[in-house]
């Protein structure tokens, strides 16, 4: 099963994707995770992102997809994998859907958490009163408005996107965490 996970921040993708990873075995593919196991490896695309990286630049759409691209390839992906923050434009997404096609390979779906913004704001805050050692520091109001200024932005249109691949399932993210779980379960046999 290969999935990926959309919804604003703070939405619950991360816990999701955990729940998933640990009960079906899935390889949850996290860009940032990639990136700095690439710069780690100092393979040569590595190097290129830390060069990439070291002069503040952000990494280009195509060099993350070559990335994804070869951590596809690992072993632990053949069961399945989970897309954590990728693709994040509907550029990076129709560069995923040719790359994934290259390699004989398809989505098997996208999974939206529907959230409601301003109880999700009310979330963000509760998570950073009750976060052991202080909250993090995008856990507050401010940088939660911008971040889902940029999810608007940038990430929101990848929902009709994939609508019209026919890929797109929604869950009501409004649900408990158990329940969110459990129609992400019911999504994901109906596509199996």
């Amino acid at each position: 099963m290969r999935l990926i996970l959309l919804g604003p921040p703070g939405a619950g993708k991360g816990t999701q994707a955990k729940f998933l990873t640990e009960r079906h075995g899935f390889a949850q593919l996290s860009t940032g995770d990639m990136l700095r196991a690439a710069v780690a490896a100092r393979s040569p695309i590595g190097l290129q992102v830390k060069e990439i990286m070291d002069r503040g630049d952000l990494v280009s759409d195509d060099v993350v997809v070559r990335i994804v691209s070869e951590r596809v390839d690992q072993p632990d992906c053949a069961k399945g994998f989970i897309l954590d923050g990728f693709p994040r434009t509907v550029a990076q997404a129709e560069a995923l859907d040719q790359m994934l096609e290259r390699k004989g390979l398809k989505l098997d779906a996208v999974i939206e958490i529907a959230v409601d913004e301003g109880i999700l704001l009310d979330r963000i805050i509760k998570r950073a009163e009750e976060t052991e050692g202080g909250p993090r520091a995008d856990d507050n109001a401010d940088a939660l408005a911008k971040r889902l200024s940029v999810y608007r932005e940038q990430t929101q249109p990848l929902i009709d996107y994939y609508h019209g691949t026919g890929l797109l399932r929604s869950v009501d993210g409004m649900q408990s965490m158990g329940e969110v779980r459990s129609s992400v379960e019911m999504t994901l046999k109906e596509v199996a």
